[in-house]
């Protein structure tokens, strides 16, 4: 086997390990719930301390991969992400946990920012589509398979396993990058944004706090109006200190393209729509239809096992059609999805859920593989490792405010299958939203040529 596929595997595993402690933890939430003490809030911080922290720090850990070398920063990041797990699995309160969480998002960060960029400088042409598609079918697995692989831990090792169990896998992955991955970096580049930094974490925070907290505060009292327009103070001050920086972490006037904007799109009401329900799905097949952790999580089985098999043939097909055709045909898919599991009675079973579940995988499987070449296709290759991050912060934010957003709505339900339904009906608007951004903003003459690709385009142009 080549080095860079060796090395595909590595970067994989590593992302599989990172994504998967975003929904590994939905079927374990009942038992830390019963250990920990922890409210329904306490509950949606395990996921979003998680999710928000990988967002924020997106942006700079991409950053310094193109300034320190990506090689080296996923190996450190690797080593955080280790400590952290450690530190999940140890905790004694609802709050050591919600912090370990937060420290284990930073180190998936540094993993995640940088990944697309080294692949995308080992992979060019048709072989980058197959690369791409291998990693969107990681991403899609990773997510969806999760409720079982956190199910099985949950039962029959306890829920600190699900964290416990990330040790010897990331030894492996520091090995591995140590042996097979190529150092690669953006010499130009000009280093740590803390300023950015700052205000993007703090305007994230305070957003995702207010939706949150603001069914128990009251959506028109002091806290809740205070923070939503700290929020954008901060996003929008986030919005000027990039436009001052001479090298920043996040390129704002790249929104220009409008393929840029339409991947953005896709990025953020994938997650919202699809990904954050599954938080909500997971409490639903274990509190009211009483399964077990494991139950629950084998009745996720349909939605991993058709994105995994889906995505490497979307993989292969954005190197034959136009992306914007396969981003607009997989998010109506999503929303499809949604329609098909809106509509849960008191009455109902699990089944009720499969013909969505299907969908949704096809859906997922579709956007993932594109969604992950246009995202580094609409620089130059020097920016991979910006592009990256900013798409994959668009995407962490999309869990975030989803699960925040869509929980605010379920929780002005008395009745848990009302508001479930509720929030079923809402995200598939977002996900027929990100299909038509999708479709009308992800144009191909936006995208830059890679390898021999390139060199071609400009021998042609010359």
């Amino acid at each position: 086997m080549d080095r860079k596929w060796r090395a595909l595997i590595v970067v994989c595993v590593a992302i599989f390990m990172l994504l998967l402690d975003i929904t590994v933890v939905n079927v374990a939430l009942p038992d830390i719930q019963r250990e920990l003490h922890t409210s329904f809030t306490d509950l949606q911080w395990v996921v979003d301390a998680y999710a928000l922290t990988l967002a924020a720090a997106m942006l700079n850990a991409g950053s310094l991969g193109d300034l320190l070398g990506r090689k080296r920063v996923f190996v450190a990041g690797v080593g955080i992400f280790t400590v952290a797990s450690a530190l999940c699995g140890a905790a004694t309160s609802p709050l050591f946990l919600n912090l370990a969480r937060g420290l284990q998002g930073i180190g998936g960060a540094v993993m995640f920012a940088v990944s697309l960029a080294i692949l995308s400088q080992e992979f060019h042409g048709r072989e980058r589509g197959t690369a791409f598609g291998i990693w969107g079918a990681t991403v899609g697995l990773a997510v969806a398979i999760g409720p079982l692989i956190g199910g099985a831990l949950t039962t029959w090792a306890g829920w600190r396993w699900i964290f416990f169990v990330n040790i010897p896998i990331a030894a492996l992955c520091v090995v591995g990058s140590i042996f097979y991955l190529h150092e690669s970096r953006d010499e130009e580049h000009g280093g740590f944004d803390i300023p950015g930094f700052i205000t993007l974490t703090a305007g994230l925070f305070a957003l995702v706090l207010a939706l949150l907290r603001g069914t128990d505060w009251g959506w028109t009292s002091g806290r809740t109006l205070g923070l939503l327009a700290g929020a954008v103070v901060l996003l929008v001050g986030f919005v000027l200190v990039e436009l001052r920086q001479h090298a920043p972490m996040f390129d704002v006037r790249l929104f220009r393209k409008p393929a840029f904007t339409g991947a953005q799109a896709v990025a953020f009401t994938l997650s919202s729509s699809m990904f954050s329900q599954f938080l909500y799905l997971a409490i639903y097949l274990q509190t009211l239809l009483h399964y077990s952790p494991i139950g629950a999580g084998v009745r996720f089985l349909p939605v991993s096992l058709t994105s995994f098999f889906v995505a490497p043939l979307a993989g292969r097909l954005s190197a034959r059609m136009p992306p914007r055709i396969l981003l607009g045909v997989g998010m109506t898919f999503v929303g499809i999805a949604l329609l098909l599991l809106h509509g849960i009675t008191h009455s109902s079973s699990w089944t009720t859920l499969l013909a969505g579940f299907i969908v949704g995988g096809i859906g997922v499987g579709t956007v993932n593989a594109p969604l992950a070449s246009v995202a580094v296709s609409v620089v130059e290759p020097r920016q991979a490792g910006m592009a990256a991050g900013v798409n994959n912060t668009f995407r962490q934010v999309g869990i975030a405010t989803g699960i925040a957003g869509l929980g605010a709505i379920l929780q002005r339900q008395h009745d848990y299958i009302a508001g479930l339904n509720d929030i079923l009906l809402v995200a598939s608007f977002v996900a027929f939203a990100g299909a038509i951004l999708g479709f009308a903003l992800v144009r191909t003459g936006d995208l830059v040529a890679s390898g021999p690709q390139r060199q071609g385009a400009e021998s042609a142009a010359a």
